[in-house]
């Protein structure tokens, strides 16, 4: 059983990444804390809570952390994501609500009381993991890992050299790869090879509940399906990451946040020629889709026939 606490900004992407999970008997979720990015820190909370419930996560906590960037004016991705986050996918309300307290320090006393256990999985931007690294150092050290879905080594999609988690906070996103750990970055250079398909879809129908009220509606908001190709549900990469790191071709490399850039602010520059230099990153160069496609419908089959 493997140990992950998610940190996310649900967001369309996210709450498929957090389906992943919750359909994977061998993933065990400690604990969800929520970011201001895609949409209002009240509405990822809001959209992490209903998806608890409607996903059965439990008594999985649920605790919200930074409403913005450390020190940038605020992004947001309502244009990707719909007014509400979740695009036109409409759950019922949650009955139960946040925990209370701050997701930094839930970060911290869940990874000091277990250390070496729990892999940190960091969708959104990087503010609350960052604000845990500055708060206690050893988090560094208690981490079993971190896996990111974020930046890239070749290309944007807010910008034309940036990924949007590293955009909306380059800043918190400079801090945690000078941490000291080693991240494992899911950048657009894998996750845009993740494309729901007109295939893809049609597995998807049959699914039940989960599929008529999360699976499609978030596919097909999120861009045009067809054989060819569709929308890319990024965040899935980094939990499907930990739950097979084999899917994945992951290289070393120093990665380096661009902070003061004009053009180019949010940008992760990649090299991976080390040198002398310790890697700071597993930047993740190619992804197994037929693979990845394989675990990701065989969790969401195994999830619907729980949810009914």
């Amino acid at each position: 059983m493997k140990k992950v606490l998610i940190d996310c900004d649900p967001g369309i992407d996210d709450a498929l990444a957090l389906a992943l999970a919750a359909g994977s008997p061998s993933l065990e979720v400690v604990g969800v804390t929520t970011v201001g990015g895609n949409v209002d820190l009240s509405l990822t909370t809001a959209n992490a809570l209903a998806l608890r419930e409607f996903l059965q996560f439990g008594d999985v906590p649920v605790t919200p952390g930074s409403a913005g960037a450390l020190l940038r004016q605020t992004v947001r991705a309502t244009d990707v994501h719909g007014p509400t986050g979740l695009g036109d996918v409409v759950l019922p309300a949650p009955e139960r609500g946040p925990s209370e307290g701050h997701a930094v320090d839930f970060i911290v006393e869940t990874l000091r009381a277990a250390p070496g256990e729990i892999t940190l999985v960091a969708v959104g931007p990087l503010t609350n993991i960052a604000l845990a690294v500055r708060r206690e150092p050893r988090v560094v050290e208690w981490a079993r890992d971190l896996v990111i879905m974020g930046g890239s080594f070749t290309r944007g999609n807010y910008n034309p050299a940036a990924e949007f988690n590293m955009l909306a906070d380059p800043e918190a996103a400079a801090i945690v790869f000078d941490a000291g750990w080693t991240v494992t970055m899911l950048g657009l250079d894998v996750t845009l090879s993740a494309l729901v398909t007109s295939e893809v879809l049609e597995r998807l129908r049959p699914l039940g509940r989960l599929a008529d009220r999360l699976l499609v509606p978030a596919a097909q908001f999120y861009g045009v399906v067809t054989a060819e190709g569709g929308p890319a549900i990024h965040d899935a990469c980094a939990v499907a990451y930990v739950l097979d790191p084999s899917l994945f071709t992951c290289v070393p490399a120093v990665v380096n946040v661009e902070t003061a850039g004009l053009y180019t602010r949010g940008m992760t520059v990649t090299d991976f020629k080390l040198r002398d230099r310790r890697a700071n990153a597993l930047v993740a160069t190619s992804v197994d889709v037929k693979g990845f496609w394989e675990l990701v419908l065989g969790a969401y089959e195994g999830l619907a026939d729980r949810l009914g």
